[in-house]
């Protein structure tokens, strides 16, 4: 027998480190060849490294959330043959331990179980956009009935499960796990359902009961990524924000026009399509706005390409595909390639160029939209765009009063580059397309 040592592949040119963000085996299992072992991230992207050789762990190199180095050691295998490092040459990673009790933290958007607290600490921030349910209550069960698990290990579940769970008020240590490694999959959770039903009664009668428990979320993964660009965007962006209220009725019969008469064989229209048609047209005017400044260099760069960023939620949070040549397509064009982006970040299949490269974005919260929001800047991008909720409410035309449907753009600028009157007029010049959406098609 043989030591195998896996070492952090460079994945990207000029990526010098990574974040562990996940693992998908443990000490002591058996891995074959090609099988994922964990999950790193740069930047926005997530990339599963899999297992050249076939092996038993015998160490991991790092613990989830931690930074490591390109050509550091990332796992240790036992294989048959020599190996390629003699048996005790180096010493296996003093952290493997605790990187094998991490086993289960498989993603930033993870839920970690709720441990009983040692001493009172703050609660953790939310860091999430998403709101949790508030009538969570964490499942009530004797530890008698309880999956023989070691102290201090973790179940290993997906996002989607963990999430699962944590919405149904199931600790997953409590929850059988009939996937590879002992995986807890949704069939678990159903399974787990059936035989708890009584329990899952009696926890409504408990809404009033009180609560003493804390937990701590680490900030990982994406979340981590998305916190350090949203604290750098507001620490060396000064924004300037500015709200417009825009009547959008002959915008959305014209959409419900459209979809009557082309949506089956061209597909269903939304607002987003539109909106960005109307800032390609505007932009034209204001090329100030469409761009990026680099300001430890001290340059604007203006583009003629209309890369649109799309901020999208997914279940590890908000990513920012990009549309890119917003200026040469249709709406159509548009529509499927905003559905396309959305899908491939929800699904996690989205690459490193489709999430760079924008030269301003859009955001929208969709149903809930709210009536006011001061988005965040997309750091380097100089713009922002935000999307609220349509709501039909009064108004005087031609000295009736008549129903309309309404709607607030709420936008934010750096104010380093481009000017509060300039701002104001690019969204007046949007207001204009929008409310004569005729416009939209005259060159």
């Amino acid at each position: 027998m043989g030591i195998h040592i896996i070492k952090m592949p460079d994945i990207g040119e000029g990526i010098a480190e990574v974040e562990l963000v996940g693992w998908h085996v443990k000490v002591g299992d058996t891995v074959a060849e090609d099988q994922p072992l964990a999950d790193v991230m740069t930047d926005k992207a997530t990339v599963e490294i899999p297992s050249p050789v076939v092996g038993r762990v015998l160490a991991l190199g790092g613990e989830v959330g931690e930074v490591m180095a390109v050509g550091g050691e990332l796992i240790r295998l036992e294989v048959e043959g020599e190996g390629n490092a003699k048996p005790g040459a180096d010493a296996p990673p003093a952290k493997a331990p605790a990187a094998a009790a991490a086993v289960g933290e498989v993603s930033a958007t993870q839920v970690p179980d709720t441990q009983p607290a040692k001493a009172p600490q703050a609660p953790a921030a939310q860091v999430s956009d998403t709101p949790r349910p508030a009538a969570r209550q964490p499942a009530r069960q004797a530890p008698s009935a309880a999956v023989a698990r070691q102290p201090g290990e973790k179940p290993l579940a997906s996002p989607a499960v963990r999430k699962r769970a944590w919405d149904l008020g199931i600790e997953l240590r409590y929850v059988a796990g009939s996937g590879p490694a002992g995986r807890i999959l949704h069939e678990d959770l159903d399974a787990y359902l059936q035989g708890q039903g009584a329990t899952g009664q009696a926890r409504g009668g408990a809404a009033y009961a009180e609560r003493n428990d804390e937990e701590n979320v680490p900030v990982i993964g994406l979340r981590r990524k998305i916190a350090q660009k949203m604290a750098e965007s507001k620490r060396r962006i000064p924004h300037f924000s500015y709200v417009e209220e825009i009547d959008v009725t002959e915008l959305e019969d014209l959409r419900v026009q459209l979809n009557l008469k082309w949506g089956e064989s061209r597909g269903k229209l939304t607002l987003l399509p539109l909106l960005a048609r109307a800032m390609v047209v505007a932009l034209r005017d204001f090329p100030q706005i469409n761009a990026r400044y680099d300001d430890e260099g001290g340059v604007v760069t203006r583009y003629g390409a209309v890369h649109i960023g799309i901020a999208t939620q997914s279940d590890g949070g908000l990513m920012v595909p990009v549309m890119r040549h917003a200026e040469a397509r249709d709406l159509w064009s548009m529509a499927a390639e905003i559905g396309r982006l959305a899908q491939a970040v929800r699904t996690g299949s989205a690459g490193r160029d489709e999430l760079s490269g924008s030269t301003i974005t859009i955001t929208s919260l969709g149903p809930l939209g709210g009536i006011v929001t001061t988005p965040v800047i997309n750091h380097p991008e100089v713009g922002i765009v935000g999307v609220n909720r349509i709501v039909e409410r009064p108004a005087i035309r031609n000295g009736a009063v008549v129903a309309r449907k309404l709607m607030n753009l709420s936008s934010s600028f750096d104010h380093r580059v481009v000017d509060g009157m300039d701002a104001a007029r690019f969204i007046q010049a949007v207001r204009a397309l929008l409310e004569q959406p005729a416009l939209l098609f005259v060159e």
